[in-house]
């Protein structure tokens, strides 16, 4: 074993597992409807319409993925996709957890989960997503994953409020997140 491939073993020790009686998985549409509601519910996120979740669920399951309960349900789920320009990033979308199962550590554990799957499947090396300032959750659920795989994490404002069309939304913040150690042998 290399060093480099030490230390990404060393990294993985600390990814966070899912917890006990849930299942990491990769969507299908027919979670689209049950995802939508746990978006919805948040309070946090802005809301896509229903059948964007339906869609995210068929074409972008492989980079995106949902924590079931015990019945199989979805609790939790991750969506993102790879940058069209930058097919070794991947783009987190939205990250929620449903208020029943909140403070488990699921986010963490999907996040965790969707990026190991993705370096070792598709050879990303870095993860992006934007924030607003006042979601301290995100920044904090961000913060934490960064540090946990010890990568470094930039920030510089992706979306000025001046450019969305309703009033008051905050900007988007970029977090640029990595690199990673790619696995040898890894997709790309």
């Amino acid at each position: 074993m290399t060093a480099a491939q030490a230390d990404h073993a060393g990294a993985r020790s600390e990814i966070r597992e899912i917890p006990e009686g849930f299942k990491l998985d990769t969507p299908r549409p027919e979670d689209g409807a049950a995802i939508w509601r746990i978006a919805r519910d948040s309070k946090a996120l802005d809301l896509n319409s229903s059948y964007s979740y339906l869609l995210w669920c068929r074409d972008f399951a492989a980079t995106s993925a949902v924590a079931r309960d015990a019945t199989g349900e979805p609790a939790a789920f991750v969506t993102g996709y790879l940058r069209p320009d930058r097919p070794d990033t991947l783009v987190v979308w939205q990250v929620a957890v449903d208020a029943a199962h909140r403070g488990r550590g699921l986010a963490a554990a999907l996040l965790d989960g969707l990026t190991t799957r993705a370096i070792e499947e598709l050879g990303i090396s870095r993860v992006e997503t934007t924030i607003t300032p006042g979601n301290a959750a995100s920044n904090r659920l961000f913060a934490s994953f960064a540090e946990r795989h010890s990568v470094p994490i930039e920030r510089e404002v992706l979306f000025d409020a001046a450019l969305f069309p309703e009033q008051g939304h905050e900007p988007e913040v970029l977090h640029l997140i990595g690199p990673f150690e790619t696995p040898p042998g890894s997709g790309r």
